[in-house]
């Protein structure tokens, strides 16, 4: 692999990473979309089981009519018969014949409208149940991640707190090093002042002849004598 290739994949995979860092960041709002990207589609779902269902109600309906107009044409068929009228009966017969195909179909209809909403009913009340779980787990995480970033908010306040104690105890013990040093410095100086007098004293005691003489050796000699006697 070139170094150009080797560039762009390093790219792709910048890329990538930014990508996922931006999901990571919006994880939470983009999961309130799906949420609601999913309640509307339920919305939908219901709405499509409301049509099914009042198709299933105008067949069914149909299917009464029809049944209705297939037990009257019976009875006029019947009565045919009772009169000895066998060509009307059964041009009668033949209008039952007729009805009874419509009746079929609607009664089909009526039926596969009837499966359809009842797997659509299923449907629906499985993605509610999910749904309302979805959302009850959101709730959790939500409440977790304000907490987390209410535990974050106080450890960067006791972070921040600990630094400014720190940073007041070292100037504390820089007036105390500063304030020692000054005092040093005062005592030194009084002690110099103290040096100075003791040699202006002794300067004027000299000029005035009024001083102490060191032992002579004679002295000495003389002293290391009365300790031997």
């Amino acid at each position: 692999m070139n170094i150009w290739a080797k560039m762009m994949t390093a790219l792709r995979g910048g890329i990538n990473e930014a990508g996922e860092a931006v999901v990571d960041s919006q994880a939470l709002r983009i999961l309130d979309q799906e949420v609601r990207d999913a309640a509307e589609e339920l919305k939908l779902s219901k709405n499509s089981l409301a049509e099914i269902m009042a198709h299933q109600k105008l067949a069914e309906e149909k299917q009464s009519t029809v049944q209705a107009q297939i037990t009257e044409h019976e009875g006029y068929a019947i009565k045919a018969l009772e009169k000895g009228d066998d060509a009307l009966a059964r041009e009668v017969a033949e209008k039952i014949a007729g009805l009874e195909g419509r009746y079929e179909q609607e009664k089909e209809a009526a039926e596969g409208y009837a499966a359809s909403a009842g797997k659509l009913r299923a449907a629906i009340k499985q993605t509610e149940h999910n749904l309302k779980r979805l959302k009850q787990q959101i709730d959790t995480v939500k409440a977790t991640e304000n907490v987390q970033r209410a535990q974050a908010a106080v450890a960067d306040r006791h972070s921040g707190s600990n630094s400014k104690m720190r940073t007041a105890m070292d100037s504390l013990e820089r007036i105390k090093e500063k304030q020692a040093l000054k005092e040093a410095q005062m005592s030194a100086a009084s002690d110099l002042a103290e040096d100075a007098g003791d040699e202006s004293l002794q300067t004027k005691l000299e000029e005035a002849g009024i001083t102490s003489s060191a032992a002579s050796a004679d002295d000495i000699l003389e002293r290391l004598k009365n300790k031997r006697s």
